[in-house]
């Protein structure tokens, strides 16, 4: 069945671009015997299905069909114009095919690693001249894309098409629905991160793939605010990791826990048998950060970053009390009691 839409895509494309005006589905009907067949042994309805979706196919591969709306008495006419259709020539030198080699490799283990494959493919076709290694290197980059939203987002972000999702902020109990309009995807320190403009909030937002539960759903319309030119996820995400803050805080890791902080931390002191002291870059989002260690962690200073971790904390306590009765506020009063002990 492959093999046969393949050469049915091929005969329309040979039809379309050897021609010198445009032809009606009719014509292309009685010139192309799948067609043909299709509208013999099934229906009028059958073949314009099926040639709709070969243009949609054909299209989607690159060819640029145009559609003449009076050539042909009202009637429909297809045209694929050569000089429409004739690629300027490609010349890479040897620094840039070996570029886009290593590009192809690192997506093999995301779904667009077909689309990589078929790229250089067309590449090489065109007389590029990429060469080939024997066997593989003993260490290759990859890019893991293994989040379900990965995809439907990448599509989002390259049609320019809203999207809504359930997004668990770090330390929140539950999930929220979030409306936004996705600029760009990037990956940084094995974690892929979204960056966008939330419509609810009015503003430029950062989200991490991996706390977005359900599905990614697309939305009609088209973007309300404009692109920036250049979206700089990374930064943005190292903002709020705390990298290049200038402020430090102290906190009280326990022993055989919070490893992730402990990798950050400028300075380590021993307070005894159960905790360990950090001092730890202070940058926004460190209060979400912290929250997540739970009784693992107690804030020292400064007393603002305190208070965020307690503020989460009771939220996270408080919607465990909504289902818990009493427990929630034993949750709250042990809380308390940690961070007084802080």
């Amino acid at each position: 069945m492959a093999i046969a839409k393949a050469e049915r895509l091929m005969n329309l494309a040979l039809c379309l671009m050897n021609t010198r005006r445009p032809l009606s589905k009719k014509e292309l009907r009685e010139s192309i015997e799948a067609y043909r067949e299709a509208w013999q042994h099934s229906s009028e309805e059958a073949f314009n299905r099926m040639f709709e979706r070969d243009k949609d196919d054909l299209r989607e591969l690159g060819l640029v069909i145009d559609v003449d709306e009076n050539a042909l008495d009202g009637e429909l006419g297809y045209l694929a114009r050569a000089d429409r259709n004739r690629l300027p020539e490609i010349a890479l030198d040897a620094e840039e095919a070996a570029a886009l080699t290593l590009a192809a490799r690192v997506w093999q283990q995301a779904k667009m690693s077909g689309a990589a494959s078929g790229a250089l493919q067309k590449l090489r076709a065109a007389g590029v001249p990429f060469t080939e290694t024997e066997g593989r290197p003993a260490l290759e980059p990859r890019i893991p894309a293994r989040e379900a939203a990965f995809e439907p987002l990448l599509t989002a972000a390259r049609d320019r098409r809203p999207v809504t999702f359930e997004y668990r902020k770090a330390g929140a109990a539950a999930a929220q629905q979030r409306s936004v309009e996705p600029w760009a995807l990037e990956c940084w320190r094995g974690h892929w991160y979204l960056a966008g403009w939330d419509r609810d909030r009015e503003d430029a937002r950062v989200f991490r793939l991996g706390r977005i539960t359900g599905k990614v759903r697309a939305r009609s319309g088209a973007f309300l605010g404009a692109v920036p030119e250049h979206v700089d996820v990374r930064a943005t995400v190292a903002k709020f990791a705390g990298e290049g803050a200038t402020a430090t805080a102290v906190v009280r890791v326990r022993r055989g826990a919070g490893f992730p902080l402990r990798t950050k931390a400028l300075g380590t002191r021993r307070i005894d048998d159960s905790w360990d002291e950090l001092d730890i870059p202070f940058g926004n989002g460190l209060g979400a950060d912290l929250a997540e260690f739970g009784p693992d962690v107690l804030v020292v200073g400064p007393e603002e970053l305190r208070a965020d971790v307690v503020d989460r904390l009771r939220a996270v306590a408080g919607a465990g009390a909504a289902s818990a009765g009493a427990a929630g506020t034993a949750g709250v009063d042990r809380i308390e009691t940690e961070d007084v002990r802080a």
